[in-house]
């Protein structure tokens, strides 16, 4: 299963477009929030609402199943920077999910902590870190899941 994973585009719709245009074999396309678009702009992504999309009703969180796995999307500002990562996964259990995507960052990050992945796949606009704007790949074979980061131009 392959999913794609975007976040913080902030009304940037061509970088959805283009993630679009190169990913459409995709199973799935996942937004971890700040979109800044209306709710029926984008069917095909499951979106979560971000610290910007004060104008828009998209669900806090989702749960989503991924083959043997589930995956809890967020957009990360509901946790503060201390121990964040920590919380985050602690809070992913509950869920009973073993995979957290999450943005707000715009830093691309992949982690592994206490037995749940941690994937940020970074910013559509505006990285924080130089690297320049990002998407995640993320591969769902049964006990198998990988995660890459992809950099756009």
């Amino acid at each position: 299963m392959k999913i794609i994973v975007v976040s913080d585009s902030h009304g940037r719709d061509e970088r959805l477009d283009e993630v679009l245009h190169l990913e459409r074999d995709a199973d799935c396309f996942i937004h971890c929030g700040d979109v800044e678009a209306p709710e029926d702009s984008y069917p095909m992504y499951h979106i979560v609402k971000g610290n910007n999309d004060y104008f828009y009703d998209y669900p806090e969180k989702i749960v989503l199943p991924a083959k043997d796995h589930r995956i809890l999307v967020m957009h990360g500002n509901q946790f503060s920077y201390m121990r964040r990562l920590e919380r985050m996964a602690v809070y992913a259990k509950k869920e009973g999910c073993d995979i957290f995507c999450y943005g707000h960052t715009h830093v691309a990050a992949l982690d592994q902590v206490d037995g749940v992945i941690m994937l940020n796949p970074g910013s559509l606009w505006r990285s924080r870190d130089g690297r320049g704007p990002s998407y995640a790949i993320l591969s769902v074979e049964d006990d198998q899941v990988r995660a890459e980061i992809k950099f756009l131009k």
